[in-house]
């Protein structure tokens, strides 16, 4: 393992190295930072030019100038945004956690959308079901992000502020959606047409009563989830994960799974407490998502049963689920004191930049006011990369449907659950093991055209406006970051598969 990391790390760092020299010099041909002084009709341009050739050490070979680029790259200084003349090491510490802040949500919603309609596409292979999310896939998947953007701005954004301000209820629009979830749920759970006609009638009528009473009631002004929407949630999930992971007969694991759900709606009652008396960041929060989830462990391992991880993974996701609804639920509680500021003016959804400028609030309304501006970028993403999540997962699942170990746990009498979730399902996720770390790699590198038309300042922006600008010390380091990540992604899709299947071992 030691040699293997070592051989691993020394290629790295020699293509590194590589890159860097090959970047370096590329843009020493590309870039002329003298360009604009050369026409520059002022009368001291001389000194002008003078003074930057100074700078930015023109006079020197592009050797020289690369070996001082790299002596202060190794010691963590990144060097100077000269046009501003700000340090790159300033530069990032904004740039990469609004990147971050920006792909990370839609990274993991859509490989979450994308495994399970996937999953669920192979399953009823060529069938009707099939056939629309195929189409839908390569629709979504050929749609370019700029035009997606744009008109996300126009009718979501602006369609959907201009309703907050007039509410009136677009009954076509709601009967079509409650049409369109009524044919999802009938040909994802398949079965006899009885079962179908039923699985479209209460998915019709679920949506249809969810659409009205939001749109009637005034929920879509004033969103509110409160204890009952929580538990209705924390409940759903429990059962949800206790049918799929650990079977119904399994009455420790559903135990572990709705005892957390119980336990989680007597915690928001406490939350509320804990909001209002003690004031929250980042921090607190993580501590309080992972002393929920220890809880949530602790539950399912006293609940125990023939597979203590069983209920114990089943606890964790309930824990985990119910958190982010306590979370939202207090978030939507500053609603109506951060729509009524005088900055929002009554249009919460943003379609531009990471926040508000000049908004004061609390922590709670700093976190509204990021959602509103994470929305409409976010769902940009995920519709992009979940086309390609659903394509991967659906032919790696119908190549494991057709292994012979498949067809033997059939013929042994195991539940098709079983079948899917326990054997299929662990081997399907493996050619998603080399294209997940890649696309977290993406979260610091940035998405440069959704950061440019939403304006946010991330590091795919940084690297544009630096490229137009001619500033050399940062598109260098943008290289690097990016290119060590990837070296580092790929050295995690290698671990990834010797977990996720046996057969592969880490050469030694």
């Amino acid at each position: 393992m030691v040699r293997f990391l070592a051989r691993r790390l020394g290629m790295a760092l020699g293509i590194l190295a590589l890159l860097s020299v090959i970047m370096y010099l590329l843009l020493d041909v590309a870039i002329d930072p003298l360009e604009e002084l050369r026409t520059d009709p002022s009368p001291n341009r001389d000194q002008k030019i003078a003074n930057r050739i100074a700078l930015l050490d023109l006079d020197k070979p592009v050797w020289i100038r690369y070996l001082n680029w790299l002596g202060r790259f190794v010691q963590g200084d990144f060097g100077l945004a000269w046009r501003s003349m700000t340090p790159v090491n300033h530069l990032l510490t904004t740039a990469i956690p609004t990147s971050i802040q920006l792909v990370f949500a839609s990274t993991v919603i859509a490989i979450l959308l994308g495994v399970t309609i996937g999953v669920l596409s192979a399953l009823r292979q060529y069938t009707p079901f099939d056939y629309a999310i195929t189409f839908v896939a390569f629709l979504l998947y050929s749609l370019p992000i700029f035009w997606v953007a744009v008109l996300l701005k126009q009718f979501l954004a602006i369609g959907l502020n201009d309703y907050i301000n007039d509410p009136s209820v677009n009954w076509a629009l709601v009967v079509g959606l409650s049409l369109l979830s009524g044919l999802f749920w009938l040909g994802a759970l398949g079965g006899t047409v009885k079962r179908r006609l039923i699985t479209f009638a209460l998915a019709f009528a679920a949506t249809f009563g969810v659409l009205a009473y939001a749109l009637g009631s005034g929920w879509v002004q004033h969103p509110r989830i409160g204890v009952v929407g929580v538990g209705a949630v924390a409940f759903a999930t429990a059962f949800a994960v206790s049918a799929l992971f650990a079977g119904l007969n399994n009455r420790r694991a559903l135990g572990a799974a709705f005892t957390t759900a119980a336990f989680g709606v007597l915690a928001w009652f406490g939350c509320q407490w804990l909001f209002f008396y003690v004031p929250m960041n980042e921090l607190r929060l993580l501590g309080l998502l992972v002393a929920a989830v220890l809880v949530s462990l602790l539950i399912g391992w006293l609940w125990g049963g023939p597979d203590r991880a069983v209920s114990m993974r089943g606890a964790a996701i309930v824990a985990v689920a119910t958190s982010v609804m306590v979370f939202i639920d207090r978030v939507f509680q500053g609603w109506e004191q951060y729509s009524a500021s005088g900055l929002i003016r009554g249009r919460p959804i943003a379609t531009i930049g990471a926040a508000t400028p000049g908004l004061n609030g609390d922590f709670w309304i700093a976190q509204l006011d990021k959602f509103t501006h994470l929305l409409l970028p976010t769902i940009a993403l995920v519709m992009i990369s979940f086309a390609s999540y659903t394509r991967y997962q659906r032919g790696a699942t119908l190549e494991v449907l057709n292994q012979d170990y498949i067809r033997t746990a059939r013929a042994k009498g195991l539940p098709e659950r079983l079948v899917i979730v326990r054997h299929a399902l662990r081997n399907a996720l493996m050619p998603l093991a080399s294209i997940v770390p890649v696309d977290f790699v993406a979260m610091v590198g940035g998405a440069v055209v959704t950061e440019t038309i939403f304006s946010w300042a991330g590091m795919g922006s940084l690297f544009v406006r630096s490229l137009l600008q001619g500033e050399v010390d940062p598109v260098m380091v943008y290289v690097m970051i990016v290119g060590g990540l990837a070296m580092v992604a790929n050295l995690i899709a290698d671990f990834l598969y010797a977990v996720i299947d046996p057969r592969i071992r880490v050469n030694a």
